[in-house]
């Protein structure tokens, strides 16, 4: 039997059985498109954090309070040592390496315009919080050196606080609202910054004094975060010593005594946050690789059906010169076409459902060529290694009992 009129036999009896050649790949196609989609927006959600931290450049430090360490070095469950006011002081006058010292106090307060609120996070930070987080002002001003000495109740919105309040921007400049009970003039809105598909939304912020934070809305001098540019990336290294001594000279942390600070550049965030991103990808990856499987299974379950019901038409074939090795050929054949088909219905399936992610769901997705490729590639690999069997199966019978079989 020639190899064209084998792979003709084997595609004639796919289209004998239609919708059971259909519900057979079902599998294929939603395990294919499922690995796709997640990929596909595992992929996404790294290209946002990777933009978004690179956006706030490559000098930026950031200095967070770490763990609190007991003799011999044990650390006492989940509590954080003290960063203050004064260690940002500190650091303004720590070393040449250091171009800007921004320190940030941050409390989830609600936020009130007339018979409107919002629950958003308040932070108490400076005036070059701009310069240093990278931020520009859509509309209004930024409060001021003289605002922050003065401990003025003035406040910048993020652009999203304006939707959560039902309010346009431009109607919230000049007004009074409420954050945390005490009245507040907006001076400004800040530009959009973009979300970064489940990592928190920048623009669901609220910026005041930190002289104000601290005497007046949060009662404390104890900071989230100090956030330093270097003055340039060859001088990050020496920039971070100098924060180090300065620190630890402020902390009064003897020789010996481990750092109870941590100080991160751009890259520990990306590399964190990019492994972070990866394990949740494989993970999810690999449920959706689930459904896959169970594909194949299916397939080689109908395939077996398959052979008992043509044990007869395998007789006769047999009984009229074909080989067991046409026969073999015949069935995986079969086989790899369902999963094949499966494949390109799983692809247009996966890209329409990271798009559909996309839109509706307004997460960040990014389908790559290589997952396509993969995709198909291994649905192939699923026919061939689940069709086996039953085109062994088929090849393997006797000719004489076929004939026999009703």
């Amino acid at each position: 039997m020639l190899l064209g009129e084998t792979i003709g036999v084997a595609l004639g009896a796919l289209r004998a059985n239609k919708l059971r050649s259909f519900l057979t790949m079902l599998g294929v196609v939603i395990g294919v498109g499922a690995v796709i989609a997640v990929v596909a927006l595992g992929r996404g959600a790294q290209q946002s954090v990777n933009a978004r931290i690179s956006a706030l450049g490559t000098t930026l430090l950031t200095v967070s309070p770490g763990q609190i360490f007991a003799p011999g070095g044990v650390a006492s469950g989940g509590d954080r040592a003290v960063m203050k006011v004064s260690d940002a002081k500190a650091l303004d006058s720590a070393g040449s390496a250091i171009s800007a010292v921004e320190p940030e106090m941050q409390k989830q307060l609600q936020v009130q315009y007339l018979n409107t609120n919002t629950n958003t996070t308040v932070l108490g930070t400076t005036p070059n919080y701009l310069d240093v987080r990278k931020y520009t002002i859509a509309q209004g001003k930024m409060f001021t050196e003289g605002d922050d000495r003065a401990s003025r109740r003035v406040a910048v919105l993020g652009s999203a606080i304006p939707d959560n309040l039902g309010v346009p921007a431009a109607n919230l400049i000049g007004q009074n609202v409420r954050i945390g009970g005490f009245l507040f003039e907006v001076l400004g809105v800040l530009a959009s910054k973009g979300s970064t598909g489940g990592f928190g939304n920048p623009d669901d912020q609220v910026l005041i004094p930190i002289t104000t934070a601290q005497f007046r809305v949060f009662g404390n001098d104890r900071l989230r975060q100090i956030g330093v540019i270097a003055a340039s990336e060859a001088e990050i290294p020496q920039a971070m010593a100098q924060i180090q001594r300065a620190l630890r000279r402020e902390h009064r942390l003897r020789v010996g005594i481990p750092d109870d600070f941590q100080i991160r550049n751009q890259a520990d965030f990306l590399n964190t946050l990019g492994e972070t991103t990866q394990i949740f990808t494989f993970l999810l990856s690999g449920i959706a690789a689930v459904s896959l499987l169970v594909g194949g299974i299916g397939i080689m379950n109908i395939m077996l059906v398959s052979v008992t019901e043509r044990t007869r038409e395998i007789g006769v074939r047999k009984a009229l010169g074909a080989t067991p090795k046409n026969i073999l050929l015949q069935f995986l054949i079969e086989a790899i076409v369902l999963c094949l088909l499966g494949g390109v219905g799983g692809i247009l399936f996966g890209w329409l459902g990271a798009i559909a992610l996309a839109k509706f769901g307004n997460f960040n997705t990014s389908v790559a060529p290589s997952s396509i490729l993969l995709a198909f590639f291994f649905s192939g690999f699923v026919g061939i290694v689940f069709g086996v069997w039953p085109a062994r199966r088929a090849a393997n019978l006797d000719p004489i009992q076929s004939l026999r079989y009703e």
